[in-house]
């Protein structure tokens, strides 16, 4: 594959080295074709909050980040973006809350696994669950790939968080009683409408920022953590985004303009 060379003052350079990281990691096996198509469709509806992390967002931020700190067994489940965009944030966020960490795939090959772990390791990761053999157990009601899971991290887990999910495991986690974090620009999808807790952002934003809030949190009492649980409200916060969006876009129809914040062009 040629490398392009991004100049740093085009007005999508941002953006331009995230799906160059994507198609590397493609290269390289960690990331499926599917996941292209799937980045493709986030910039789309983060072109619609506006590209930077909202209010609503750092309100399911800070629950999340209470909710993982509070749990008995949290799990981050990683798939191939994920861990191609926010390696080092879900090893520093592991290492915070002391969550397992444990690759979950829809599209499973032993190369994919071993690739996401690779990248995992080179990010600071002692272990990896969920590879090889070791996704033994299995998740009722699911017929994907994705039903198979590590007895010791995600069945096991009270709280698991789910970068860039599929709808149908995160659905069935939530019915084996269990909270599931989602990060999902989205806020109409199954995912966004079905977890616990769903943090309407780029997980590129969400993962560094939920890093410092459960640095920031770690201190907390007990007592405080739950009341920041129990004063969130996932539907009122999902709401919240779909009518930022909502806004947005009357203004955009108002003045015939979109500007966005990360400037001019597409860049394709």
């Amino acid at each position: 594959m040629v490398k392009i060379e991004i100049p740093p003052e085009h007005p999508r350079a941002e953006s331009l080295r995230i799906r160059e990281k994507l198609v590397e990691n493609f290269e390289t096996g960690a990331v499926a074709i599917a996941g292209l198509i799937a980045h493709g469709r986030g910039e789309a509806f983060d072109y619609l909050i506006g590209e930077k992390t909202t209010e609503p967002a750092l309100k399911a931020i800070r629950a999340a980040a209470a909710a993982l700190l509070t749990a008995k067994n949290p799990v981050i489940s990683v798939n191939g973006n994920t861990a191609a965009l926010s390696a080092k944030e879900i090893v520093d966020l592991a290492k915070i809350v002391n969550a397992k960490v444990e690759v979950n795939l829809f599209y499973r090959s032993c190369e994919r696994e071993l690739a996401i772990k690779k990248l995992l390791e080179d990010a600071g990761a002692e272990e990896i669950l969920g590879v090889g053999e070791d996704a033994s157990a299995r998740i009722p009601e699911l017929g994907s790939e994705r039903r198979r899971v590590d007895p010791r991290g995600i069945l096991i887990a009270d709280v698991v968080l789910v970068p860039l999910e599929d709808g149908d495991r995160t659905e069935a986690l939530v019915k084996m009683g269990k909270k599931v974090i989602a990060v999902d620009l989205n806020p109409l999808s199954r995912t966004a409408q079905t977890a616990s807790i769903t943090i309407v952002d780029n997980v590129v934003r969400a993962m560094p920022m939920l890093v410092k809030t459960a640095s920031e949190l770690k201190g907390e009492s007990l007592e405080n953590l739950q009341e920041i649980l129990s004063n969130y409200n996932n539907k009122e916060v999902l709401a919240e985004s779909v009518n930022l969006i909502l806004q947005r876009l009357s203004e955009i129809a108002k003045t015939g303009k979109y500007i966005e914040l990360g400037g001019g062009g597409d860049g394709i």
